[in-house]
């Protein structure tokens, strides 16, 4: 049986140490789970096993013989191929479907002579058939939506006859149908004696599909179990280093006038939309992918153009053209895409977290660095931000923690309504914990909430009331005491 083996891997970035003598090790026809809380080190060691980072000490080896993976090529050439979480980084918009599948393909024949595009596209048409997938192998990759181009990150490396693949957090952008379809994927390369490495926050499919479990914390291993023999209560344990008693921290405050009303919303997937959000008020949108949620925020942000509707703040009727026109009027979004959307992953800490108030360390044009630094400090401790300086470029922190500097950045600006869409989504349950009580210390501070989100357990833990959206329109309105994940998904599949 093959086993792809590391020991003793050590990594330090600028002197902090982020793995300490970490040793996992995956066998052939093997689901093994790699999990840990924010800044545990999981994404790091993966990067050294794909050859984007050089491990500082420790060895790789595989059936017994160690091998050297100094670049994602050797990675490749070795069997190791990953289907990563923020698909954007790893696909080509401007190429189509069929080129993004068999990229590694078209760089190994060119200047080989012409390339039979029609049997290009009739080979990734079976492959995605095959699979269940239904996605036009001729269209960009940038008309795809979210859920299409982390299946086609899935179908380049199944193509690739890979003897190991690392899936991380595969299943954020996806559906159940598609989930149910991975899982399906996932048991089909276990049965071909592939060995997979899957990196998850979502626990239940971990107890459901894996079989082995190595538990990392704060750079070292923890724990390798039969996922058989423990529970998710032990997992937690083990993840945080204490009990999660709470999951779903719930601030209770007295619930406010009205800050933000909307009537008739609509524009591009969203058909209508009524909805109002109070002071104190945490409301979930809820639905399935593809429901319309992450349109609806964009259309009240500014960000997708509106067709018809009104938007009322404070008794006000607001003109929104554009995100800028709501970030005046006091109405913020922490988008979806946090890497794309959300942060700027080139600049640092700092530059992150003061970008939306700027103005304030900037009399005259000219910016005072002690002012916007001593800010930028007191965030990151609010916040609870793991990184080693301000200056760190946010691109290397955990998601959990780029996650809370894209909220971090509003929280000094004027803002009366924060948008939060799939805010969770690929972040630990730690960091998870930590969003909760960020939100609820805003509504403690009379701010009202938008809570977009498909994780229909999340939104009864944390909303006050609940909209259920179905093909770009709520549908529902469900009180907290009253809802529970059947009802919610009854309405969100259409029922009436």
């Amino acid at each position: 049986m093959s086993v792809l083996r590391m020991q003793g891997i050590e990594k330090q970035f600028s002197g902090v140490p982020a793995l300490k003598s970490v040793s996992f090790e995956v066998k052939a026809g093997e689901v093994h789970a790699l999990l840990g809380a924010n800044g545990a080190g999981k994404s790091t060691l993966m990067k050294i096993l794909t050859g984007a980072y050089q491990a500082d000490g420790g060895t790789i080896s595989i059936d017994g013989r160690q091998v050297s993976i100094q670049s994602p090529q050797d990675a490749k050439a070795l069997g190791i191929q990953c289907v990563y979480q923020e698909v954007d980084t790893a696909l080509i918009p401007y190429l189509s479907v069929a080129e993004n599948i068999l990229l590694d393909r078209l760089v190994q024949s060119k200047g080989a002579g012409l390339i039979r595009w029609q049997q290009l596209y009739a080979e990734s048409e079976e492959l995605l058939r095959g699979f269940g997938f239904s996605i036009p192998v001729r269209m960009t990759v940038e008309e795809c939506s979210l859920s299409e181009k982390q299946l086609i990150l899935i179908a380049r490396a199944t193509v690739q006859k890979a003897k190991f693949v690392i899936f991380d957090e595969p299943t954020a952008p996806l559906s159940t149908k598609e989930c149910e379809r991975l899982f399906q994927i996932i048991d089909q390369l276990k049965k071909a004696g592939v060995g997979i490495i899957y990196i998850s926050h979502r626990l239940p499919e971990i107890f459901e599909i894996c079989d082995r479990i190595t538990i990392m914390r704060d750079g070292q291993h923890v724990i390798t179990t039969e996922t058989a023999r423990t529970n998710m209560d032990e997992v937690i344990g083990h993840m945080l280093g204490k009990s999660f008693a709470e999951e779903f921290p719930k601030a209770h405050v007295p619930i406010g006038e009205t800050l933000l009303e909307v009537t008739g919303a609509k524009g591009g997937k969203v058909r209508h939309a009524d909805l109002s959000v109070r002071e104190g008020e945490i409301v979930g949108v809820v639905g399935l992918v593809g429901a319309g949620k992450t349109e609806l925020a964009r259309l009240l942000f500014g960000a997708d153009e509106a067709e018809a509707g009104e938007i009322r703040l404070k008794g006000a009727q607001l003109r929104i053209c554009s995100p800028k026109d709501a970030v005046d009027a006091g109405i913020v979004l922490v988008p979806e895409e946090r890497r794309k959307e959300g942060i700027f992953v080139e600049e640092s800490v700092k530059n992150n977290l003061s970008v939306a108030t700027i103005a304030k360390w900037s009399p005259l044009g000219f910016i005072r660095s002690g002012l916007e630094a001593g800010q930028a400090k007191e965030l990151v401790q609010r916040l609870g931000v793991k990184t080693a300086d301000i200056s760190q470029l946010v691109g290397f922190l955990s998601g959990g923690n780029q996650q809370k500097v894209a909220i971090g950045k509003w929280l000094d600006t004027d803002a009366s309504v924060f948008m939060f869409d799939e805010p969770t989504k690929g972040v630990d349950i730690g960091a998870k914990s930590d969003i909760y009580r960020l939100i609820g210390k805003l509504v403690e501070q009379r701010k009202g909430v938008l809570y977009f989100s498909c994780e229909f357990q999340e939104v009864i833990g944390i909303a006050d009331r609940i909209l259920v959206m179905f093909e770009g329109q709520i549908v529902k309105e469900l009180d907290r005491e009253q809802a529970t994940q059947e009802l919610i998904m009854y309405y969100a599949s259409g029922g009436e």
